[in-house]
């Protein structure tokens, strides 16, 4: 099928972690979401392979999404070769999207990084007829890229309001529920199995909606000039708490 909204990150609950709020609020208005986890996380420290993959099944019904695929990529082993980009490209193709949310660059975790210039490649890629032409697919737009802001310190090109979202966001998190904190649990402990993690995480999106005057934000940073149609439209939007 063809989708507007791909999200592309690394491991099974990146995509909720980061973009949960703005794939519901897209779902809201109707259109068609997708997520593509690259790799199986199958180098996590805690879960399975097989844990993992229902907990990313169970998340993708809460958020809604008409597509979740896995690229399967080895995780700790993405990086820039021909041969990944080309599994990339292709799952660009036969979605369509319009738009890719994905990682920031520069992001501490390598997989997270690369991705992030992976994702960038492939949509210029995908849109060029001679490139992996045998394969017999059709090439696409370029999909316009957005990159979740999560572990640099950026100035975001636009916040999502995810006010009407962050309690389905946090239950899609929360059913990753071998990766969080669980009192009852033997395997080692990891800076998400914080009892004070997921806390941490919803303060974070209260604090990215108070900067757009919402109880509840998502931030993204574009490379790219945006083409802005309305300028009054955009910047005389209420501040909804203080309107």
């Amino acid at each position: 099928m063809e989708i507007d909204i791909l999200a592309v990150f690394a491991h099974p609950d990146d995509m909720e972690l980061t973009v949960g709020g703005t794939m519901l609020r897209m779902k809201s208005l109707g259109y068609t979401t997708g997520a593509l986890d690259v790799t199986e996380g199958e180098m996590g420290t805690r879960g399975t392979v097989a844990i993992r993959a229902d907990e990313a099944a169970a998340a993708a019904r809460i958020l809604r999404l008409d597509v979740r695929e896995n690229l399967g990529l080895p995780d700790g082993g993405v990086f820039l070769t021909d041969d990944q980009r080309t599994k990339m490209v292709r799952v660009l193709r036969r979605l369509k999207p319009k738009v890719i949310l994905t990682h920031q660059h520069d992001d501490p975790h390598p997989d997270h990084n690369h991705i992030a210039t992976l994702v960038r490649e492939a949509a210029r890629l995908a849109s060029m007829r001679k490139y992996d032409a045998g394969f017999g697919q059709e090439r696409i737009a370029v999909p316009m890229v957005a990159h979740n802001i999560f572990s640099q310190r950026v100035v975001p090109s636009f916040v999502v309001d995810i006010s009407d979202f962050l309690d389905e966001k946090m239950d899609a998190i929360r059913a990753h529920a071998s990766q969080f904190h669980d009192p009852n649990s033997k395997d080692p402990e990891t800076r998400l199995t914080s009892e004070h993690f997921l806390g941490e995480l919803e303060n974070r999106s209260r604090y990215f909606g108070s900067l757009i005057g919402t109880a509840a934000g998502e931030p993204f940073f574009v490379r790219e000039m945006l083409n802005v149609d309305d300028p009054i439209a955009l910047l005389t939007r209420p501040m909804n708490l203080y309107s």
